[in-house]
């Protein structure tokens, strides 16, 4: 159980709907470079254990195109969330038949609570 806790990593929460950003690190030869692709989240399976995939789909000059990716590859350098959309599917493949504006999603209301410094609380006097 120990050397499935070591190989998981941090990785943030990835939902269906989600527009992110994948640094995927590609070795060539004896050079290394940093690959990214950005996409739609139309699904994801197996949880957020150490089998857990995510499939990301982007139009790459009119040609949809899909990857899936292991959540905890090695290969993976960091993943960015770009925008939430709001979606009531777990799985988008519906988005396969759309392109142009009957691609178009509507984005999610994030909300995020304030946090108050201790300059702004009010202060009671001892008396």
């Amino acid at each position: 159980m120990k050397i499935i806790q070591d190989q998981l990593k941090k990785v943030p929460e990835i939902k269906p709907g989600q527009t992110i950003r994948v640094y995927q690190r590609i070795k060539e030869g004896n050079k290394e470079r940093i690959q990214l692709f950005e996409g739609l989240v139309i699904a994801t399976k197996h949880g957020r254990g150490l089998n857990g995939t995510f499939t990301v789909r982007k139009i790459s000059e009119g040609v949809g195109v899909e990857r899936v990716y292991p959540l905890h590859s090695p290969t993976i350098d960091k993943i960015e969330i770009l925008k939430t959309s709001k979606v009531r599917r777990a799985k988008l493949y519906y988005m396969r038949g759309r392109f142009g504006k009957q691609a178009r999603m509507k984005r999610q209301k994030v909300f995020i609570p304030e946090t108050k410094t201790a300059a702004e609380e009010p202060t009671t006097a001892n008396e």
